[in-house]
């Protein structure tokens, strides 16, 4: 398969080396510096883009690739406010976009467990739930796309919870609270990420986490999605490649 690259950091060079570890072509590899590439590449000589640029950048990639009719993996996160105009335009282009907040199968599977726990604490209000975020210094969205998602998934099993709130290591989340799911955004390091969920009372706690020991993990992820979406047509995510 040919795999245009639109985002070359860290984890572009990591999905770089997934890809041809699984016998893929890398046909472009595409940063600020040599945007202007693109137009280079013939329409035809692509089978999926898999962008991990920036909140900055992303949108007028894919905007892009949409009109080439390229199928696009996408894992760039804080641009969602402009999802449903993507989304409408791959609809109407009858083309293809995969879109994650995050690609390892490991954290998708606790997305799937955050649901489950968040049901059974439905009827239990006493117990204060909370989020704490750490990511690398270099992650310029806050919070993370994923802890975003843990929170939807959290509001929607948690009727005494209506809204999620922000603060930072240093700094408290602003306006009233109580019936809001405060996410932590820690900024450190070199963290891959790590996310902790928690069910707090006067008399315990009960906690779940998810640790990335490394960028593995997402990049495996996030080439499988290409190797699935290339070909196909509508929006998808991470559900419709593993299944409900």
């Amino acid at each position: 398969m040919d795999i245009l690259l639109l985002g070359y950091g860290k984890m572009g060079k990591a999905i770089e080396q997934i890809a041809l570890e699984r016998g893929h072509q890398i046909v472009g590899r595409i940063d600020l510096n040599n945007r202007a590439d693109l137009d280079a590449l013939a329409d035809d000589a692509v089978d999926a883009v898999i962008e991990f640029s920036s909140p900055e950048s992303v949108v007028e990639n894919l905007r892009y690739c949409i009109q080439r009719g390229w199928a696009v993996v996408c894992g760039t996160t804080g641009w969602l406010g402009q999802r449903p105009e993507i989304e409408q335009a791959v609809r109407e282009r009858g083309s293809a976009f995969f879109y994650a907040s995050n690609y390892s199968i490991g954290v998708n599977l606790f997305f799937r467990l955050n649901k489950t726990l968040a049901k059974f604490m439905h009827d239990y209000p006493s117990y204060q739930v909370s989020m704490t975020e750490v990511h690398h210094t270099q992650k310029k969205d806050a919070p993370s796309g994923t802890a975003i998602t843990l929170a939807e998934g959290l509001l929607e099993n948690l009727p005494y919870k209506s809204h999620w709130a922000v603060s930072e290591a240093d700094k408290p989340a602003e306006g009233d609270t109580t019936d809001a799911i405060v996410i932590d955004s820690v900024r450190e390091g070199n963290v891959p990420g790590t996310h902790i969920v928690r069910f707090e009372s006067a008399v315990d706690r009960i906690e779940i986490s998810h640790v990335a020991h490394n960028r593995q993990g997402f990049a495996v992820g996030a080439v499988v999605a290409a190797e699935w979406v290339a070909g196909r047509q509508g929006v998808f995510g991470m559900d419709d490649l593993l299944g409900e």
